[in-house]
């Protein structure tokens, strides 16, 4: 399966618990492990267990730049697993995510039991611990705007809800191929 060319903002886990459910939303793909702690009409908040991705920057913060962290992640994996190592990456898990902060960064979810070796100075593997996320899901096809306008949205949310947050980062999750006709994409902003 192909991975979203355009994504937006996002945090997800896998499963380490057998008799984990994954969502329906990540179509019987490999996806991160969460426990749903609250949800509200606005958001929800999920407790996420420790997680592995590849991670590359995005040089320049528009939809080309997304396609390019999205297609050096892609022939990174490509290469990898042509070159025969002894983990191959999977390319069939979801979500992939962009990260908004300082600079931004696109990461793909590495399952537990495939860590790779990386050998390319512009990739790095990236541990998460486990945290607090706050979720907003929307549709649509996913682009910068309705991201930060779903994030905006979010925020405004939890400060009424009382939540403390990151307010300098979001990210989001795009869990369906750019040109699906349907998109569940999410929001993500972490707990402080």
């Amino acid at each position: 399966m192909e991975r979203p060319l355009s994504v937006l903002v996002a945090l997800v886990l896998m499963s380490f618990c057998e008799g984990w459910d994954a969502p329906g939303f990540c179509h019987g793909q490999t996806c991160p492990e969460y426990r749903l702690v609250q949800k509200t009409q606005d958001f929800e908040e999920r407790l996420y267990v420790a997680t592995s991705w590849i991670t590359t920057t995005i040089k320049t913060n528009n939809g080309l730049g997304v396609m390019a962290a999205n297609s050096k992640l892609k022939n990174y994996c490509k290469k990898h697993n042509h070159a025969g190592q002894d983990v191959p990456i999977r390319v069939d898990t979801w979500p992939a995510l962009l990260t908004i902060n300082q600079e931004g960064s696109l990461s793909w979810f590495i399952p537990p039991g495939t860590m790779p070796d990386i050998t390319d100075e512009s990739i790095r593997l990236e541990t998460r611990p486990e945290a607090t996320v706050y979720v907003r899901v929307f549709g649509g096809t996913p682009d910068l705007k309705s991201g930060n306008d779903a994030a905006k949205e979010l925020r405004d949310a939890l400060t009424k809800a009382g939540k403390t947050y990151d307010l300098l980062t979001f990210s989001g999750a795009a869990y369906d191929l750019y040109f699906s006709v349907d998109h569940h994409n999410e929001v993500w902003i972490y707990a402080v």
